[in-house]
């Protein structure tokens, strides 16, 4: 091919490749176009998806709230709500009006632990305030992943203004109330407390709240409502002379703990009782175990020559024993075992008010015996000394009693041994003896006689207490008793010297001392039981109740007796009343 030939070929070729050029570049540009087109679409329906998104998302949210709005604050809330925080509880008063227990107003701390930076920080300021603070439980409850945590509860206003001060942020306050006894332990085991909700723990608190309270307070329905008080049957200056009286006897005789009460004998309320060691309901922690411990009702003791009284009264009320009989006292009885003597043996016959003045375990065993345990075993159940005491108060302890009762059982219960009773209920079995023979349960908040008839039970015939109301006074005057005369207000009654058990033994050396009294015996008003758990005289030998017991009783009487409007009869010695049969 020659030279030319070959030129037009390549211009040939040159033009055909650069038409070419021009068709792709015209076909590429309106490719772009619509991929930038339809890019646009897509960008327009995500937004549009997106912006649907948040708008379900947000329209969700606002009906969860509306929800949770809608719900109780306590199925939301890590804290209840502030007005719950402040549910009231009634006042408590005695039977003059006196304030025992009353609502005040404080503040409790709390903190807001995902917004709290440094836990350190805040638990070293709060310390200057609070040096009691448990560094490990404090940082553990700053550093936790909830949004709620007490730091500490009822705090004092001096305290509240000078955390306020250290200005800590995720901090604050919740307002509550705290309840306050203005008399600290004086009534402290019939008033009982309240824990830390202000929820009653023991005694009449928690009486109050089994009656509704707490299913109120649950509901919201005391939030902030002004409460009906509640009156007690206690007169606070007669539990304020039997506490005194029984922290004397304590820190005299070295004792282990002490109790009395003072019970109407016509209306079964309590006018006062008093256990010790107690406790101060303000600081109920501080008492400790021993202190909680209600010995009057919660506790139950072999009660000791007291229970001669029920067995003199069981065998006249029988009518199987007059107060004309007499019994041989000159042997001691020998029976499985054991052997029943006297303490105070006077080695020949005795009749009934003999017995009773020389406490005779072997004139009581007879009559005991005279009655038959079948008898013997109802009459005391009839009296309620076998069954749990029926009354207010939560701290109530059950008897205690043989499984099966045996002849040597009736013979040493019928001199206060192998029975365990409270000093309560022996004091309400004690009233049955004295008032016309009616056993009326124990209360602890104002009761009228006529409401008192109307749950009375006739339990003796009122000849058998006319018989026990001379009993009482005879060994007032002539036996055990006469420690507790109290000149003006013949007071009868009789002592309980109970050896106690140690290491399975009854040991003579330690002794429950107790004294069952009323008066004035001859129209009795009131009874009044006391008792001094194992008491030391100076050479640390044991003391009998007639030396311990019974002077306890007239220090109550003489200090109470004119408080409770018994009017003294003076120029009588109570002889004139003590008739031959």
């Amino acid at each position: 091919m020659s030279f030319l030939s070959r030129v037009m070929v390549l211009k040939s070729r040159a033009h055909i490749s650069a038409g070419g050029r021009g068709v792709g570049t015209s076909l590429r540009g309106g490719t772009f176009e619509s991929a930038r087109k339809r890019k646009s679409g897509q960008t327009r329906v995500r937004v549009g998806l997106i912006i649907a998104g948040f708008a379900v998302c947000y329209c969700a949210i606002g009906a969860k709230l509306a929800y949770y709005g809608m719900l109780d604050p306590e199925s939301t809330a890590s804290i209840m709500p502030a007005d719950r925080l402040m549910a009231s509880r009634p006042d408590l008063l005695d039977r003059n009006g006196e304030v025992l227990a009353t609502d005040i107003r404080t503040v409790s701390l709390f903190a807001e632990p995902h917004k709290i930076v440094d836990p350190d920080e805040v638990i070293e300021k709060l310390r200057t305030v609070l040096p009691d603070l448990d560094t490990r439980q404090m940082y553990n409850k700053l550093s936790s992943k909830s949004r709620f945590q007490w730091l500490r509860r009822q705090l004092t206003p001096k305290q509240q203004s000078q955390i306020l001060a250290l200005g800590i942020p995720g901090i604050g306050f919740r307002p509550e109330k705290r309840r306050f006894y203005p008399g600290g332990p004086t009534a402290s085991h019939i008033v009982g407390f309240v824990n830390i909700d202000n929820r009653g723990v023991a005694g009449m608190e928690r009486y109050v709240d089994t009656q509704g309270l707490a299913d109120l307070a649950a509901v919201g329905m005391t939030s902030g409502q002004p409460l009906e008080p509640v009156r007690l049957s206690i007169d606070l200056r007669v539990q304020s002379i039997l506490r005194d009286v029984l922290m004397e006897s304590i820190t005299k005789f070295r004792a282990k703990g002490a109790g009395a009460v003072v019970l109407d004998v016509h209306t079964g309320e309590v006018l006062g009782m008093a256990s010790a060691p107690d406790f101060d309901p303000n600081d109920p922690a501080a008492g400790g175990e021993d202190g909680w411990l209600n010995r009057m009702s919660n506790g139950t003791f072999e009660m000791g020559s007291t229970f001669k009284s029920f067995t003199l009264a069981m065998g006249l009320d029988s009518g199987k024993v007059n107060m004309n009989d007499m019994f041989d006292a000159r042997y001691p009885i020998r029976i499985g075992g054991y052997t029943i003597k006297d303490f105070h043996g006077q080695g020949r016959m005795l009749s009934i008010p003999e017995i009773f003045q020389y406490s005779s375990n072997i004139g009581t065993a007879k009559i005991a015996d005279v009655v038959g345990i079948d008898g013997h075993k109802d009459f005391l159940t009839k009296l309620g000394l076998l069954t749990k005491m029926q009354t207010e108060l939560p701290e109530v302890a059950m008897p205690g009693q043989p499984r099966e009762w045996k002849k040597i059982n009736s013979i040493t219960i019928s001199f206060g041994h192998g029975v365990s009773t409270t000093p309560l209920q022996t004091a309400v079995a004690g009233a049955a003896l004295v008032n016309g023979g009616k056993l009326i349960e124990p209360t602890f908040l104002p009761r009228t006689r006529q409401q008192a008839d109307e749950v009375a039970k006739t339990v003796i015939k009122p000849q058998t207490s006319a018989n026990m109301r001379w009993l009482f006074r005879w060994n007032g005057v002539k036996g055990s008793g006469k420690n507790a005369l109290v000149e003006g207000f013949n007071v009868g009654g009789k002592t309980g010297t109970a050896d106690k058990v140690i290491n399975g033994r009854y040991n003579h050396d330690h002794n429950f001392n107790a004294f069952l009294a009323a008066f004035p015996i001859y129209d009795p008003q009131y009874v009044v039981l006391t008792f001094i758990d194992d008491p030391r005289s100076e050479t640390d030998h044991a003391v009998l109740a007639g030396n311990s017991a019974a002077p306890m009783v007239k220090e109550i009487i003489s200090r109470s007796a004119a408080i409770l409007g018994v009017k003294p009869r003076f120029g009588e010695d109570g002889t004139a009343m003590l008739v031959s049969y």
